[in-house]
């Protein structure tokens, strides 16, 4: 086991690389399924999900190998048409293989996912989705049972744009007879790149980026090669580690597009950009001022942000209220950062945050991705040590956190422990 040291109190100044989107490759490798052959992802992150979504893949017979930043499959010796609960417990992304595993071969048996520890997150709107298509789903012992002879090209409408739902039943319905219609679908990036992949392939995909998705079914896909957008999450979280330290940052290899409701609320708090085609530079005379915010789907201000705005304004001198719509129990991060002195008080799904009072490096645990994420923002800015626990979390969506804000000037390591 590992855990950060961090020594609160420097000023973040210089220029970062933001890596690969975690949730754009974890979409990408499943869709190999769908087509025997080879194919190779640039800019791919180094992450713990990535290598579980390989272990997973490994395990079906589709050889993965990640060299620097270039992930290289192989599926064309597919043997099993199983995703154990083993893979699945570990990262809910592993469900994606569901789609493209009843598309393809017609049948798939993939647990049930477990789950971040802040609430549930169900899949009924993938189910359904499959079933219009015309394969029958049964739950027998926690797994998912999916076969269909061959899957008919229908309309779906799904109750909420969920990312996960739409990206399954896209990659299920690429190869379906007729044609497909999803609406009211996810239009996160990483869905748009995952339909530009799978068009790479040879999928025929109208209305790309917009929330009705037509695709009309096509016989057999190729293989191809893909470059990984940017992750967004990552360049969200790294400007506000310059903003919340009062530094100024560079983040490079980005995209501003993808972040537009983040910097807006910055900008609101008093933070000054400079915004090119593919870097952004923050910097901030004082505290921030406080910034309500509610989470809303893309491009409205991000879940996944939502833990890190929490941190960010307890910088800000005054209250300030986070509202979280996605996922109402997302606030395991608050007990952890009054652990550092921070005064937040919870209504219902709003996290009422009273910035502005001083913070005292502590121990604290991370039980999550994003929520480990603001804990280590916390640390930032508090005085003295701060010790943060269970960071295979924040590993799962952050390549090399503590080497990237360390040559951003923080006082950060990560040192061995026995701790759990």
């Amino acid at each position: 086991m590992e855990k950060f040291v961090i020594r609160g109190g420097n000023k973040l100044k210089g220029k970062v690389r933001i890596s690969g989107a975690k949730n754009g490759v974890l979409a990408m490798m499943p869709a190999t399924i769908l087509c025997p052959g080879v194919f190779t992802l640039r800019n791919v992150p180094n992450l713990r999900d990535v290598w579980t979504m390989s272990r997973l893949l490994n395990d079906m017979g589709i050889y993965s190998e990640l060299n620097g930043d270039e992930l290289f499959i192989d599926s064309r010796n597919i043997h099993s048409f199983e995703a154990p609960y083993e893979h699945v417990k570990k990262m809910r992304a592993s469900f994606y293989v569901l789609g493209p595993l009843v598309g393809r071969f017609g049948k798939a048996k993939v647990s049930l996912p477990g789950g971040c520890a802040w609430g549930p997150r169900p899949v009924d709107l993938h189910l359904k989705g499959l079933e219009k298509l015309g394969a029958e789903i049964s739950i027998e012992g926690g797994y998912v049972i999916a076969k269909a002879n061959k899957l008919i090209g229908t309309r779906i409408h799904l109750d909420v744009p969920s990312v996960g739902a739409t990206g399954n039943i896209m990659m299920a319905a690429v190869l379906a007879k007729g044609t497909t219609i999803i609406s009211n679908a996810a239009i996160e990036p990483e869905i748009t790149a995952l339909a530009k992949f799978l068009i790479k392939m040879g999928a025929k995909i109208h209305g790309v980026g917009t929330n009705i998705l037509e695709i009309e079914g096509v016989e057999t896909l190729n293989q191809t090669n893909e470059v990984v957008i940017p992750d967004r999450i990552e360049a969200g979280t790294m400007l506000i580690a310059g903003a919340i330290t009062e530094g100024t940052v560079t983040i490079e290899g980005c995209n501003p597009y993808h972040i537009t409701s983040v910097i807006s609320k910055m900008e609101e708090a008093g933070c000054n950009f400079e915004i090119h085609e593919d870097k952004v530079t923050v910097q901030i005379d004082g505290p921030p001022k406080p910034v309500d915010i509610t989470t809303a789907v893309y491009p409205g201000f991000p879940t996944d942000m939502q833990s890190q705005w929490v941190a960010f304004m307890l910088k800000a001198n005054g209250v300030s209220k986070i509202t979280e719509t996605i996922y109402p129990d997302r606030f395991k991060h608050i007990p952890e950062l009054q652990r550092l002195g921070a005064q937040i008080e919870m209504s219902d799904n709003t996290a009422i945050v009273y910035g502005g009072k001083k913070l005292s490096g502590a121990t604290v645990m991370g039980s999550d991705l994003r929520g480990s994420a603001a804990l280590v923002l916390g640390a930032l800015i508090a005085e003295g040590t701060t010790e943060v626990l269970r960071i295979y979390h924040i590993d799962r969506g952050y390549e090399s956190i503590d080497r990237k804000l360390r040559a951003l000037g923080a006082d950060i390591e990560r040192v061995p422990t026995d701790e759990f």
